[in-house]
């Protein structure tokens, strides 16, 4: 995504990592965890390590993930299928909630009611209309609600942010965003445990208020292919770069989408697109974002925002900028045809323009190391500090990942109101 000559600016990460402010042993948070597969299971791992944190208990519907829990935590943690169990406890200060996105919205709901601070994986919801119903409960519980999206509290993408900012890209007109992989893994076609079955997972329980179906150890394992448990590749992929994008250009959400995509790679029986493309209106530019699950050609992913100055890139390697070249003030192409005499009097009367336009010289800006995106979770419940992610950050990116499905399963232009929450066509 670069071109040949183009002047570009770098930002690297510099500096050691900030450090957790420690506690003492009478100033612990009990966690607790609701889904511990392969986010579940992470997160778990990842909490536990932390000073003044102590994983009191995980509930899940598979019994291989609770034995699991008890391996990691050497027996030190309780385990439930009920995750009911887990807000009831006393102890418990914080719930980390990561399971397939139909059980989300509910959980959210129960764990606020009971009192408890709430770090949800991304998506938010399972559907535009709930991302209303947490966010008022959100705001009447007085808890931190954080959901789980790392980028957009990332230096990266405060970095990027901040050169947005400063107005170098010149007028915005269009983002772009895309995902790619190729890979059965990178689809979503999890491996299935060898003793998945009736006994070892509550199957009534995992569907809940799902349609149901007869028990498919698939569907528990490899759930975000399909439409029942899931937004697919734009609630899984998507609503990363959507959480990190609205960050960045500092908006809420788009006003309507239009989408279209298939199943081009994986017929494997999934419901879910493996390739799908969004075309969305934001108040000042255009946002394209793809996820394509049957190509990985790096060089065709990650963000650009593209403005009439220059292009800003995010990725792995960090934040770029390449500036547009800056033209001379003769239109050189639009005087053929001319005849020499006009010519000649034209150029007479810009002056002389011996001289290149000037190009602007590379520059690297240093980004300083962050706390990872759990870690201010519990900065800020130890400290009462605002969420970094709130509930209703958390509602516009997963909205607009809704949104997104909505058009393409309706082959329609949809229009979301995101202050009444009302979704038209047209």
């Amino acid at each position: 995504m670069r071109s040949a000559g183009a002047t570009a600016v770098l930002y690297q990460l510099a500096g050691p990592k900030p450090q957790l402010k420690g506690a003492g042993p009478n100033d612990q948070i009990g966690v607790g965890f609701i889904g511990v597969g392969i986010r579940g299971s992470y997160h778990l791992d990842n909490f536990k390590k932390m000073p003044g944190v102590r994983a009191v208990i995980a509930a899940d519907c598979y019994d291989g993930h609770l034995a699991w829990a008890k391996e990691t935590t050497e027996g030190a943690i309780e385990t439930t299928r009920d995750y009911h169990a887990v807000l009831n406890r006393k102890d418990i200060d914080a719930v980390v909630i990561a399971t397939p996105d139909h059980w989300h919205a509910r959980m959210v709901l129960d764990a606020l009611a009971a009192g408890k601070h709430v770090y949800i994986e991304k998506p938010m919801t399972y559907t535009i209309a709930e991302g209303k119903l947490v966010c008022d409960a959100a705001k009447k519980s007085g808890k931190l609600v954080m959901v789980g999206s790392q980028m957009k509290t990332s230096p990266l993408t405060a970095k990027a942010r901040e050169v947005v900012k400063s107005g170098v890209l010149g007028k915005i007109n269009m983002v772009r965003l895309a995902t790619y992989r190729n890979s059965p893994e990178g689809a979503w076609v999890y491996p299935i445990p060898m003793d998945a079955s009736a006994d070892t997972i509550d199957w009534m329980r995992w569907q809940g208020t799902a349609p149901k179906q007869d028990f498919d150890p698939k569907r528990v394992f490899r759930w975000r292919c399909w439409w029942e448990y899931s937004g697919g590749v734009a609630t899984d992929l998507w609503v990363h770069e959507l959480t990190t994008m609205h960050e960045i250009m500092d908006v809420k959400g788009p006003t309507s989408a239009v989408a279209q995509g298939g199943i081009y790679r994986f017929d494997d029986g999934r419901t879910c697109p493996d390739l799908l493309t969004g075309l969305y209106d934001y108040p000042k530019f255009i946002l394209e974002v793809t996820a394509n699950l049957g190509n990985s050609n790096r060089t065709a992913g990650g963000m650009l925002i593209m403005g009439s100055e220059g292009t800003l890139t995010t990725g792995r390697g960090g934040v770029q900028v390449e500036f547009e070249p800056v033209p001379g003030q003769v239109a050189s192409y639009g005087l053929n045809g001319w005849t020499k005499a006009n010519r000649d009097k034209y150029l007479a009367s810009l002056g002389t323009l011996t001289k290149p336009p000037a190009t602007k010289a590379p520059a690297t800006y240093p980004v300083e190391r962050g706390l990872e995106h759990h870690e201010l979770f519990i900065k800020s419940i130890r400290e009462g500090t605002p969420s970094l992610e709130t509930a209703e950050e958390g509602h516009h990116a997963a909205g607009a990942a809704h949104l997104g499905n909505m058009a393409y399963r309706k082959k329609r232009r949809l229009r979301w109101d995101i202050e009444s929450n009302k979704v038209t066509e047209g």
